[in-house]
């Protein structure tokens, strides 16, 4: 078979490809464009494009649904989660590739375990655990729990690409008189900025669309993040679709922006990390 001949398998490939592709789009495509209908539009008409944009819903579902303070709720929690993640992780990730090999395997299975733990295990202890250290209605509850859990495969993805970096780069560094701490910082970590936009990514989007453990640990406070309000909107506003679209189109809009800037690292930086 001649190299690079176009074939049925690859016919096959594309077209199921393109299905998939279809099937992705179609939801986000029906989500703007009724969002961006008026209710007497949408209600005759939902597939046709939307010629004459109608951005009222967005102002509405903007101050009933209370979303610019939801969105510096869930700024606030991903932010403060993220910079964690990312140095601890990277800095424990560090640690495990380049120590002793018995020590860092046997401490990496550890880590490999905690991730196969269900999540909601931890739901009830960690609840009493708060209230009982106050934190409970605070964003400060959220990032501890995030943190906790994320942290896993944070180290799993860190390790795994920094182990395919050759040694040779850390004994360069010590040769000029750098100690561990400057050959991570000025060496390693920009060398791992690929795997660390597929972290910021994954850790992003698991952080910004939770609604159990936000649900149970900030019910009744002011720092609701968007999904909790949105949830809250919908219950309010389900006749009046075209609304509650553009409130669930102004909830994603971050994390997509934020994909549209990383994705070119994320699926390089995925693949080195499941590397080792």
């Amino acid at each position: 078979m001649a190299k690079g001949r176009y074939t049925a398998g690859t016919f096959a490939v594309e077209v199921a490809a393109t299905v998939a592709a279809i099937c992705f789009i179609f939801p986000v495509y029906l989500l703007v464009t009724i969002a961006l209908k008026e209710r007497s539009t949408w209600s005759r008409n939902p597939m046709s494009p939307p010629f004459n944009p109608y951005f009222g819903n967005f102002k509405q579902a903007w101050h009933e649904a209370y979303l610019g303070d939801a969105l510096i709720s869930s700024i606030v929690v991903v932010t403060l989660s993220l910079v964690i993640l990312v140095t601890v992780g990277a800095f424990a990730a560090y640690f495990l590739a380049r120590c002793k090999p018995r020590l860092g395997y046997t401490l990496y299975v550890f880590f490999l375990l905690a991730m196969v733990l269900p999540f909601q295990l931890g739901l009830l202890p960690l609840y009493q655990m708060m209230r009982d250290l106050g934190l409970l209605g605070t964003p400060f509850s959220l990032v501890i729990f995030y943190c906790g859990y994320q942290l896993p495969f944070t180290v799993f993805l860190y390790t795994g690409y920094i182990r395919a970096l050759p040694r040779a780069y850390d004994e360069a560094a010590k040769i000029d008189g750098a100690t561990d701490m400057q050959t991570f910082l000025h060496v390693i970590f920009p060398m791992i900025r690929p795997v660390t936009g597929t972290v910021i990514i994954l850790n992003c989007v698991f952080v910004w669309n939770d609604f159990m453990t936000p649900l149970l640990y900030l019910q009744g406070s002011r720092w609701a993040t968007v999904p909790v309000a949105v949830a809250a909107f919908v219950d309010q506003e389900i006749t009046d679709w075209g609304i509650v679209f553009a409130a669930l189109v102004i909830g994603i809009a971050p994390v997509m922006a934020l994909f549209a800037v990383l994705q070119r690292h994320m699926m390089e930086g995925f693949a080195g990390g499941l590397k080792a």
